[in-house]
């Protein structure tokens, strides 16, 4: 079952690694496999939520996001995306920029650490946005409850996150003027971290309103449908009820896709965190987007892997992690494995803490059921 399963993702994942030695030696092997476990860990809750709505969907819709969907998220977002962003903030063409990368890597890496404070502040505000907007939100499930208790009573204040995300980014425009390092003078980079860091947060909330209105529209429909059918079981006609089921079938496939890709912006943008070459990026985020897939089919056919509850906490906070962690080298260097490593222990710390509170429930559970059997009369 497991081999079905992830038996591509596997072969994808050795064949990515390989290719990294090739490309980079094992220095390369090692910032893929960090950045593989990232995207992975970061990605967990999208599988879930793809889980939840493809088990609403029919074979033949099933099918089509496994595979037209599936191939829009690995090479729309996870490939394509960076390119994009480099030749953006490069002020390059996308070929121009590929080409640079695998030929000129001197001159590529050139232009894309003059291009850093820009793709920073984007990246930054964008991930520290996801991230605040999870910690202020109150969940029945809690992993560092001393942290999280306060916070989720903070979050009933409005517009909160976005307020305080202005003003790390005011902070940080500013900071940065004042020690500003490249060719171009200090108020000129202040000026590019603030409007880059405004495009992120933008770009967030534009994401995050296409998410809602196809949520609502996929809402609408499964009640016109649900109606549909009640109608259609009363007059034993069944042909609108096929097609509206069509439909919402259909608005579910958009809707996935928007949420696919926004949680593919945590990946991607964080990736640069933890190195700026597309070609490495495009390994890493490539393998973990195939794990995306598998884990999405495992949990619609087994439903388990949502028992580790704590592992979305531990994901956000990676991203906090990694959202500050871009800020900071606006003006400092910070080491890409010391990066890797920031997220991957706190999603393994949570991973386990999830272990831990399975077994918990599991030992409580089993005390409640031997003191019931010593309660009940032995000729019962």
């Amino acid at each position: 079952m497991v081999l079905k399963t992830f038996g591509w993702s596997f072969a994808v994942t050795a064949l990515g690694l390989v290719a990294a030695v090739f490309y980079g030696g094992w220095t390369a092997f090692g910032i893929v496999a960090i950045l593989s476990i990232l995207e992975i860990s970061l990605s967990f809750d999208n599988a879930v939520v793809n889980a939840g709505i493809l088990k609403k969907m029919n074979a033949f819709w099933q099918r089509i996001f496994l595979t037209i969907g599936i191939l829009i998220a690995v090479f729309g977002m996870r490939l394509v995306f960076p390119v994009v962003i480099v030749a953006i903030s490069a002020q390059l063409g996308p070929i121009e920029a590929v080409d640079l990368a695998l030929t000129d890597k001197d001159r590529y890496q050139e232009l894309v650490t003059d291009a850093h404070p820009a793709i920073a502040a984007f990246g930054g505000m964008f991930l520290l946005m996801i991230f605040l907007d999870f910690i202020f939100e109150d969940r029945d499930i809690k992993w560092l409850g001393w942290l999280e208790r306060p916070l989720a009573k903070l979050g009933k204040v409005d517009m909160l996150s976005v307020c305080i995300a202005l003003i790390v980014l005011l902070i940080t425009a500013m900071t940065f003027a004042t020690h500003a390092h490249l060719h171009a003078g200090p108020a000129d980079k202040a000026e590019t971290v603030l409007l880059s860091g405004i495009g992120g947060l933008i770009t967030y909330m534009i994401v995050g309103g296409l998410s809602g209105f196809f949520e609502n529209k996929l809402e609408e429909e499964e009640e016109r449908e649900h109606e549909a059918e009640e109608e259609a079981k009363r007059t034993g006609k069944q042909q609108s009820a096929v097609l509206l089921a069509g439909k919402a079938a259909f608005f579910m496939f958009l809707y996935l896709e928007v949420l696919d890709a926004s949680f593919s912006f945590d990946g991607v943008i964080g990736a640069f965190a933890i190195t700026n070459d597309i070609v490495l990026m495009a390994l890493g985020l490539g393998i973990g987007a195939m794990y995306v897939r598998s884990l999405t089919v495992y949990l619609v056919r087994q439903g388990t892997l949502d028992d580790y509850v704590y592992l979305e906490h531990g994901a956000h906070y990676a991203i906090g992690a990694l959202a500050v962690i871009l800020l900071v080298t606006i003006q400092y260097e910070i080491n890409e494995v010391v990066t890797g490593l920031v997220g991957v222990v706190l999603i393994g710390w949570s991973f386990w803490s999830s272990v831990r509170r399975n077994r918990a429930l599991a030992a409580t559970e089993g005390d409640q059921g031997s003191d019931e059997k010593a309660e009940v009369p032995s000729g019962v």
